[in-house]
């Protein structure tokens, strides 16, 4: 009777979780498609576009690793309330200055950079909770619910935030985000089951301990260190596409940052690649194992892109984007999954989150400055998107010389 209700505790325990990761997923969802069009709304620049894009995606580069370092010794859920309602709280600024008639671009760029800052030590503890959760024995079918159920909400929600752009301002609609994040907030401090084992902090060095240990664990593991630098070659064409696509809509395709149902067709394709990606990888992994989806996928993602790049007419850069959508997603949930798998628990926060440091929080903001700058200089954002497509590249030269990724690839055939 005992384990019954142990068991109902944490099943419940777990749907908190995962509602209250949908409500975070849906507002950072709905920033993603906001802070661009709003920028590109107040300047028309596709640099300060890009600003916003590596704006969001610097912080892990710059605080990943004490992130996780905290993460595995504070609080967890403690930890991931009160950045919730602090990210509310400073989203909310947005609206009501744009209401006052005062908002600018430098401080859209600030909010994306503070609001993404308090989101890497979240993404730390969350990395750290969901295994303690559930257990790692649940962790690949808690993590493919959980990622199938927040990719439904990536396939409507651009889509929808789309359309009210056309009719809504932007900086209005940020308020969704300031609500959804204290809605996770309560969520998250309603889970009665242990999202942690905290340990106590007697000094600086014990964090700095903490660090080298997640590094040399990530960089002594020779199958995760391959796949987190060739994730980072991937984050690079993924953070040009999205510093360039406000741009790109507009000056290849012709639809207008405000007033065309097209913008949300485009913000939508990732989505529906990630729903369709999230359901064949368990598959593919159990067929193939994460060395060969990892060799498979990265051409076919390299393809997506160059399809992208080369499009003329926005249907056929939506079936491309698409396309590129699943084999990307394939890359990004089957790095994250293996390194789970093999991380132990104690590490869990600062290992995923040193190895999203690198293959994101590298790899996004660099993409976005890159786009960003060669854009500007040939005054095409084709160009910008073409930058992101060569680093891709040596990514992929990278994954099928490595000797690791054919030997673990060689094992499980």
């Amino acid at each position: 009777m005992g384990d019954t209700d142990d068991r109902s505790t944490s099943d419940r325990d777990f749907g908190r979780y995962l509602n209250a990761r949908v409500l975070s997923v849906l507002g950072a969802v709905v920033s993603a498609v906001t802070l661009p069009v709003l920028v590109y709304q107040l300047t028309g620049s596709a640099g300060w576009t890009a600003a916003v894009t590596a704006a969001e995606a610097l912080p892990y580069l710059v605080f990943g690793l004490l992130a996780g370092a905290l993460a595995d010794r504070l609080d967890r859920q403690r930890m991931m309330v009160a950045l919730d309602l602090a990210v509310a709280a400073v989203l909310a600024t947005v609206p009501l200055t744009w209401l006052a008639g005062a908002l600018t671009a430098p401080h859209v760029v600030v909010v994306a950079f503070v609001t993404q800052t308090a989101f890497v030590f979240f993404d730390a503890a969350n990395f750290g909770a969901l295994p303690t959760l559930v257990g790692k024995e649940r962790l690949t079918v808690a993590y493919a619910a959980l990622y199938g159920r927040t990719t439904v909400v990536e396939l409507v929600v651009p889509g929808l935030t789309g359309l009210l752009v056309a009719i809504v301002s932007p900086a209005a609609l940020l308020a969704v985000n300031a609500l959804t994040g204290v809605g996770s907030a309560l969520l998250l401090r309603a889970i009665t089951s242990s999202l942690a084992n905290p340990r106590p902090m007697r000094g600086a060095g014990e964090l700095v301990a903490d660090v080298r240990e997640g590094l040399r664990f990530l960089w002594g593991e020779p199958v995760i260190r391959t796949l987190t630098l060739v994730g980072a070659t991937h984050s690079v064409a993924s953070g040009a596409w999205v510093a360039v696509l406000v741009p790109f809509a507009d000056e290849v395709l012709g639809i207008a940052p405000r007033g065309d149902v097209r913008l949300a067709a485009l913000f939508s394709c990732w989505g529906v690649g990630a729903i369709i990606a999230s359901r064949v990888l368990p598959r593919l992994t159990q067929r193939w194992g994460n060395a060969r989806v990892a060799l498979r996928a990265l051409p076919l993602s390299l393809l997506g892109v160059v399809l992208v790049l080369v499009g003329e007419h926005w249907l056929l850069v939506c079936a491309a984007a698409v396309f590129w959508g699943v084999a990307g997603a394939v890359v990004v949930i089957n790095g994250i999954s293996y390194r789970q798998q093999v991380c132990p628990e104690e590490l869990q926060s600062r290992v995923n989150t040193t190895g999203r440091m690198v293959a994101w929080g590298l790899g996004q903001p660099l993409g976005a400055a890159l786009a960003g700058a060669v854009s500007v200089w040939a005054g095409d954002p084709r160009a910008g998107l073409a930058a992101g497509v060569v680093v891709l590249f040596s990514g992929v030269v990278m994954a099928w010389v490595s000797p690791v990724l054919r030997e673990a690839a060689g094992r499980h055939g």
